[in-house]
């Protein structure tokens, strides 16, 4: 009988400590979560703090001059051009304009506005192809600058730590931010400076209903005007590299016209240049 009873005892402990445990636990993966989604804020803050805090932040406008070189399948293809690439903007990302001038003559000028990619020479305007215009939009959308100044602010928006990795042969802390619809963003930060090292984001292939995978890396950081700037931006897609990009002159705050932006008296500028 006193067996019995103890058995019967044991067994209500047993059945009453079972919930008990489940909330422990429940309850310490709660706050590991919580930890370690402060610890990825916190290191997006010291990214911010190391590429210039507000300087960065508040960059009216920025010109980056260079060349870049393309690769098809990770291999050279010879081509490498000049370039002058002029941005604007009046508020956060999205107010951005960008006008890129190519070759030595600069006598081809891309010009991106929130809804509209477009290509002026001596002959007039083109739209950029269609998968040329995805493809900017898509990046533009998923930059490092979105993420400080929308996704952070987004209610829902997760931000993962997501331990150590290496990039570039540098020790990098991996930080994932998940945006309310489930878009996800996966920033390499220097371990040591917090300087971005690594941008990757994923997105759907229509045509054959899989994922591609886009990643910048960024090199050469030089401080210019107070701001952090990696002078070497190498892209990459499904592991293969597709260019990469060598700034020699980097200005910001250059007050740029807005006439620069203005597609129709660009249009009007190069068929002038033509004539001659």
């Amino acid at each position: 009988m006193r067996l019995k009873t103890r058995f019967a005892t044991a067994l209500l402990v047993a059945t009453l400590a079972g919930p008990c445990v489940s909330v422990v636990k429940a309850q310490a993966a709660s706050a590991t979560d919580a930890s370690g989604e402060q610890k990825a804020r916190d290191l997006l803050d010291k990214m911010v703090i190391a590429l210039g805090g507000d300087g960065w932040l508040n960059r009216r406008d920025w010109l980056l001059e260079g060349q870049v070189g393309y690769f098809f399948r990770g291999a050279p293809t010879g081509a490498v051009t000049v370039f002058w690439d002029f941005h604007r903007q009046t508020g956060g990302p999205e107010t951005e304009v960008e006008r890129i001038e190519y070759t030595k003559k600069r006598d081809i000028v891309q010009m991106f506005t929130a809804n509209s990619a477009d290509e002026v020479t001596f002959r007039g305007k083109v739209a950029l192809p269609e998968d040329v215009s995805e493809d900017y939009f898509r990046r533009r959308k998923h930059s490092i600058e979105v993420v400080i100044h929308d996704w952070l602010k987004l209610p829902g928006t997760m931000v993962v730590f997501e331990g150590t990795t290496m990039v570039q042969r540098r020790v990098a802390d991996k930080v994932t931010v998940i945006s309310p619809t489930n878009d996800a963003i996966t920033i390499e930060l220097d371990a040591n400076s917090h300087l971005p090292l690594a941008r990757t984001f994923q997105y759907r292939n229509e045509k054959y209903k899989d994922f591609d995978i886009d990643r910048e890396e960024y090199d050469g950081y030089h401080s210019v005007q107070g701001i952090q700037t990696a002078y070497t931006v190498t892209r990459f897609r499904n592991g293969d590299m597709v260019n990469q990009k060598f700034y020699t002159d980097v200005k910001y705050n250059q007050n740029l016209s807005p006439d620069l932006f203005d597609i129709q008296a660009t249009i009007a500028a190069k068929q002038k240049v033509g004539k001659k």
